[in-house]
């Protein structure tokens, strides 16, 4: 990486290259921030405000100060060269912010769908484990299910337990006889 300007010239050990033209460096991100702020100030009703209120002393001061305190007599030929320079500027800042905006987009879009995606999978993934413990749920005892069973079989229980005691009775009685 080349060093800046500044170091290169204090360094009398290296000579300066010939013919190169050396542009001044800007930090991209904070002149975007500039553009950004500019470009919504310019989207104000309080700009218009003041433009207006400026074009109007303009306008005015010109117009009716006497000819020796105007500034622009030649039918306001400089009010709009600064109009022209003003919107001049005033268009690449306004695309440049629009550009960073459509990147901030684009990265949020991007974001959103890979939540989506990854929501999606998720509930997939709890749809495929709710179906298998439904079917888990198939095979297994249910509370109801084991009283209902319970109760046969105590009622069977107790229907053999009468059997049996007939039985031993009926014994009891071929044995006294």
């Amino acid at each position: 990486m080349t060093e800046p300007r500044r170091e290169r010239v204090d360094r009398l050990d290296q000579p300066i290259e010939p013919g190169r033209v050396r542009l001044p460096r800007f930090n991209p991100e904070a002149f975007g921030q500039i553009s950004e702020n500019i470009a919504r100030y310019m989207g104000t009703a309080q700009f218009i405000v003041w433009m207006t209120i400026v074009i109007a002393v303009w306008f005015l001061w010109n117009s009716l100060a006497p000819s020796s305190w105007q500034f622009d007599p030649y039918t306001f030929t400089f009010l709009t060269l600064i109009l022209s320079l003003q919107a001049s500027y005033a268009a690449p800042l306004i695309l440049l912010a629009q550009n960073r905006q459509a990147d901030r987009d684009r990265l949020a879009a991007e974001e959103d769908r890979r939540r989506a995606a990854a929501q999606k999978a998720d509930t997939e993934y709890l749809a495929r484990e709710i179906a298998s413990l439904r079917i888990a749920l198939g095979e297994v005892a249910t509370r109801d299910f084991l009283r209902n069973e319970l109760a046969r079989l105590a009622d069977e229980l107790d229907e053999a337990a009468l059997r049996r005691e007939k039985r031993a009775r009926m014994e009891w009685e071929d044995d006294r006889s």
